[in-house]
């Protein structure tokens, strides 16, 4: 399936980060948050990229036009510089689509920008390209087919620190507690559509505002819960964490790392194959 990739944000809370680098292309490690959105994507075998520009966008064109693959990877070099080998390949067969969606653009707008790019396509997958997840990407897709919705998102709990108060009348506080305990959930900004969310958005509209309340009218929107690994990068504290995780050398939404599967997508394996 083609990948929708939204980078047209600001991305105003974590400017600290670089004051002109669009906030998909913040780097986690050495490589952007972006970088490793596709990668887990393509990890699955999902490697026709729609790119959604909006602010900076010549940023990330020149941030792939001029791609390296001896930086993210093992090479040899010999002849005195003359012949270089990979050991292995990042990007090699992606195939990226760059489109200017506007500087301003809401995502229902930008979506609708790209339509002639997938429209043809029965299904496809989109991201808001700030987030890192382990989320079994199979499961997630099997789930929406079989709700028969026209659009999926994966809900998720919030990457917050923030204490949810109970307050009675007067002032006396009768319950706090961590809000990773509270059972909240929002969307986690994975998405998987079928062509006909085209015919729900409407000039000027959000997607998840108008959009998503006549696919919840009708019946046809649909959320998987991820237990797992998911935290987005809204803020210059969050990209500092996802940093802190990958120095440990253990990152969670490194699925495509040698041996490491998601919990949830051995089990659907073993559903699959049994």
């Amino acid at each position: 399936m083609k990948v929708v990739l939204f980078c047209g944000g600001l991305g105003m809370r974590i400017r600290d980060a670089g004051e002109s680098v669009p906030k998909p292309m913040v780097t986690i490690g050495y490589r952007p948050i972006l970088w490793h959105v596709m990668k887990y994507y393509a990890h699955y075998g999902h490697k026709d990229f729609v790119l959604c520009l909006g602010y900076r966008g010549d940023v990330l064109k020149n941030y792939f036009l001029n791609y390296s693959e001896c930086v993210s990877n093992d090479f040899v070099l010999s002849e005195g510089g003359k012949k270089l080998e990979l050991m292995k390949s990042d990007i090699h067969d992606w195939k990226i689509t760059f489109v200017e969606t506007g500087a301003t653009s809401n995502i229902g707008q930008r979506l609708k920008a790209v339509e002639r790019h997938v429209r043809d396509e029965p299904e496809f997958l989109a991201n808001y390209s700030d987030g890192l997840t382990d989320l079994p990407l199979p499961v997630h897709v099997d789930h929406f087919r079989q709700q028969n919705a026209i659009a999926s998102f994966v809900s998720v709990k919030p990457n917050l620190s923030y204490h949810l108060v109970t307050v009675a009348d007067g002032g006396r506080v009768t319950e706090i507690k961590e809000m990773r305990s509270a059972p909240i959930r929002i969307n986690g900004g994975f998405f998987v559509f079928r062509s006909e969310i085209f015919d729900h958005i409407r000039n000027g509209e959000e997607l998840v505002c108008e959009p998503f309340q006549r696919l919840i009218r009708a019946g046809r929107l649909a959320a998987y819960e991820h237990h797992g690994f998911w935290m987005s990068m809204d803020t210059f504290k969050d990209r500092q964490q996802l940093e802190e995780i990958y120095e440990r050398g253990d990152a969670p939404w490194e699925v495509w790392n040698d041996g490491k599967t998601a919990p949830g997508l051995r089990a659907y394996i073993h559903r699959a194959s049994a």
